[in-house]
């Protein structure tokens, strides 16, 4: 299996992780509706049956019933897991015990002693400031709580700010995770992707399917509505589908070539960027053994410019 590092010198996990923000989300994702624990419990075993190792979670995500099933699932499995979660700045939190109390509730959640990874949900500074909120990060690192540090949604200005406070504590920035697919390559243009390669830094790359769109299976000839909040997303719509046709026809055709879905070629795509780990969802088995299909093998740099050329729109 592929791995990769988090960040210059931090942890070692698997090259493409598995996001469970859909593993307890009843708005968004629908759970309880199309799927549930049995599904989400079978995408966590193939996962761990083709390598992937790395799962990212949040607080947030289902309030809480993300972490709890990853750490249900954990303890009943041999293999050895990383998991990411995040810390959400709220108006309410405001001391440096609040990071440590959150840290402490999801690591009860996720049945842990120590993440691997502990982000910054939101650059959101509200009542507590940036040096408070690093500094209390750096302070699960020495007490062994979490093994590296990592953002998420931060600008590259923010992405300096956070890298430089954490630097005096003699703590590196590990990983900013963000937005980024074929569909979606703002980071490319606004100084979030270069500041993270100057600063060695890991982008995690969420979205890496575009909610769905790169999978081939919304299609403009015969459009569908997809499930939860979604259907309000005007990419989903004939019109919408229509722009991105031949980005898909180019997905399929390289697909062919290789035996590979739209959507494993799409997350290859991202891992052909260096230092990006993709970790799209996955809500049953199917979908994480897709998932895992992208890795062990690699577009040539011609497919992966024409893949650039023919998104440079998104």
């Amino acid at each position: 299996m592929q791995m990769a590092t988090l960040g210059k010198q931090g942890p070692t996990v698997s090259a493409l992780g598995i996001g469970t923000w859909a593993w307890g989300d009843t708005f968004f994702w629908n759970y309880g509706k199309q799927y549930g624990a049995e599904q989400v419990r079978a995408a966590f075993e193939a996962a761990i049956t083709a390598g992937i190792t790395f799962f990212d979670t949040a607080e947030i995500y289902g309030f809480g019933k993300s972490e709890s099933l990853l750490g249900e699932f954990c303890q009943q499995s041999p293999a050895a897991i990383d998991i990411a979660t995040k810390y959400g700045p709220a108006p309410w939190r405001w001391r440096g015990e609040d990071v440590r109390d959150a840290l402490s509730s999801s690591l009860e959640r996720l049945q842990l002693t120590r993440a691997t990874l502990y982000q910054v949900h939101w650059p959101f500074a509200f009542l507590m400031s940036q040096e408070t909120l690093m500094n209390a990060l750096a302070d699960a690192v020495q007490s062994g709580q979490i093994a590296a540090v990592g953002v998420s949604n931060y600008s590259a200005a923010q992405l300096r700010e956070a890298h430089s406070l954490l630097a005096k504590r003699g703590i590196p920035l590990a990983v900013n995770q963000m937005q980024y697919s074929l569909l979606h390559r703002d980071i490319e243009r606004n100084g979030v992707l270069t500041a993270a390669r100057e600063l060695g830094i890991t982008i995690l790359a969420y979205s890496p399917l575009a909610q769905g769109l790169l999978t081939g299976k919304y299609d403009p000839e015969n459009p569908q509505s997809p499930d939860g909040a979604r259907r309000l997303d005007s990419r989903f719509s004939a019109r919408g589908l229509q722009k991105i046709a031949p980005l898909l026809r180019l997905l399929r055709q390289l697909g062919d070539r290789y035996t590979k879905t739209p959507a494993q070629v799409a997350l290859n795509w991202l891992v052909a960027q260096g230092d990006v780990i993709p970790i799209p969802g996955a809500k049953n088995a199917q979908q994480a053994t897709q998932n895992a299909g992208a890795l062990g093998w690699s577009l040539t740099p011609e497919e992966v410019a024409q893949l650039e050329q023919a998104s440079r729109s998104f």
